[in-house]
This record gives C-alpha cells, structure tokens and sequence, in this order.
C-alpha cells in the first residue's frame, strides 16, 4: 500500500529584518508561539488576510493567532513554494 502524504509545505524565510527580530526572542514561549504559526503559514500560505497596498510589489497578508499572540506580516512567492516573512510579533 502507497504511503499517505499530507500537503506539501511551503518552505519559510525571513527578511533581513525579520530575521533580527527573530534574533531577540528570547523565551521558549515566545519561539514555541511563533513556531506554531509558521507551520500554519507554511501548511496554507493563504491563510492571512491580505494588506491592501499596490499592484507594484509583492501582496503582503497579515497572520494573527489571538490564543498565541503571534502576528506576521509575509508575502508568497508567485509559484507558492516560499513564504517570506517581513515582520514578527510576539
């Protein structure tokens, strides 16, 4: 019998200034929180709400988990495969 795989996930990076952000978190709570809602954003991409802005550059969404209180700003790249996060808040 074929093993069962779930979805494909989308593969997480961060901005430069995300990932200085990233940098001063410091409790296990806080990583655990933001650990959780990465794996959201990466099982669903669109799952965010999207931010209104230009056509120009990329569509930013915004991600908030009221029971973790983790909030993440992120865009997806056009083939769905990575998410880039631009901003975390824990």
């Amino acid at each position: 019998m074929p093993a069962q795989y779930g979805p494909r996930r989308a593969r997480i990076t961060f901005s430069d200034s995300a990932a200085k952000q990233l940098e001063n978190l410091t409790s296990e709570a806080e990583i655990h929180a933001l650990d959780r809602a990465l794996v959201v954003v990466s099982v669903n991409p669109d799952v965010g709400e999207p931010i209104p802005g230009s056509a120009a550059g990329p569509q930013l969404r915004e991600y908030a988990d009221e029971v973790e209180r983790v909030r993440l700003l992120y865009w997806v790249t056009a083939l769905k495969t990575v998410v880039v996060v631009a901003y975390i808040e824990v």
